[in-house]
């Protein structure tokens, strides 16, 4: 059990700045992704990860064989906002270093959370599609951005996130969910638009952040071991609810955006400001 001291110290490594480089801003402005390294101590990993570990195991339902189930379902185990489930996880995801890099990169004054999401590829678990993230999302803004934080080492036969650079910029595949439809559509269009794929391991307490609309992708996992992330979505503090327009979109207006109107901030409860220097 850790001391007072040890977590005082976890705490003070979630609130502390990170400087972001000018250059690292660039890379991700134009790239609209970008991995950086150091981020998190692998202490403050391994405590929290145990956690989150722990609410997965807890919360998951998807029990039905490999071979029963859809290519989502081969992707991951998902499970949504644990912040809400529990407090220690809670101050990880409301982590102010985390966000306060989110704002950097986006250039915006401050963000608040859309939601929390634990991402586990069990081993033999397959393909993550291509897909755009914000294709979920009734958010009016493209200033929203993700971070990827694999809780362990991540090789290449886990499965590690790759990237379509430049790609938040194309409007292909816009309107398409993650499935084996938007992996053959995208995997041709992104090929023959000739985008640079990013794909390469995660080291421990290395992390991406990547645009609501940029192109991403994950291998299968072929390791003996789960490929365990934990991710939270931010978007600028000043984003605005639109009108849904599919069927996912309504479904998160009103899971994760508490119904909020069209038009308004989305300021309940749900989607508090985790960093601000306004």
């Amino acid at each position: 059990m850790l001391t007072a001291i040890d977590k005082s110290s976890l705490l003070h490594q979630l609130a502390e700045p990170f400087a972001v480089t000018p250059e690292q801003r660039a890379f991700y402005q134009e790239y609209g992704f970008i991995k950086l390294k150091h981020v998190l101590s692998p202490e403050v990993l391994d405590y929290y990860g145990n956690l989150i570990t722990e609410w997965v195991i807890k919360l998951n339902t998807l029990t039905k064989p490999m071979e029963e189930r859809t290519t989502y379902e081969r992707a991951f185990l998902q499970i949504m906002n644990l912040w809400r489930e529990n407090d220690e996880i809670k101050e990880f995801v409301f982590s102010r270093r985390l966000a306060q890099i989110a704002a950097d990169l986006m250039d915006v004054s401050g963000v608040r959370l859309y939601h929390d999401q634990a991402l586990y590829k069990e081993p033999s678990g397959g393909l993550t599609p291509w897909h755009a993230d914000q294709f979920y999302w009734p958010l009016a803004s493209p200033k929203t951005i993700t971070v990827w934080i694999p809780l362990q080492e991540t090789p290449m036969n886990m499965g590690p996130l790759a990237f379509a650079a430049r790609s938040q910029h194309v409007e292909i595949g816009r309107d398409i969910e993650i499935s084996d439809e938007s992996e053959r559509l995208l995997s041709d269009e992104l090929q023959r638009m000739n985008f640079e794929m990013y794909d390469t391991p995660f080291d421990l307490g290395e992390v991406s952040y990547h645009a609501g609309w940029t192109f991403h992708r994950a291998g299968p996992n072929t390791s003996a071991a789960p490929r365990k992330v934990m991710t939270m979505i931010y978007m600028d503090q000043n984003q605005t609810i639109m009108h849904p327009r599919n069927q996912f979109q309504q479904a998160d207006w009103e899971t994760w955006l508490g119904s909020y109107p069209v038009g308004s901030r989305p300021e309940s409860d749900l989607n508090p400001v985790l960093y601000s220097c306004s």
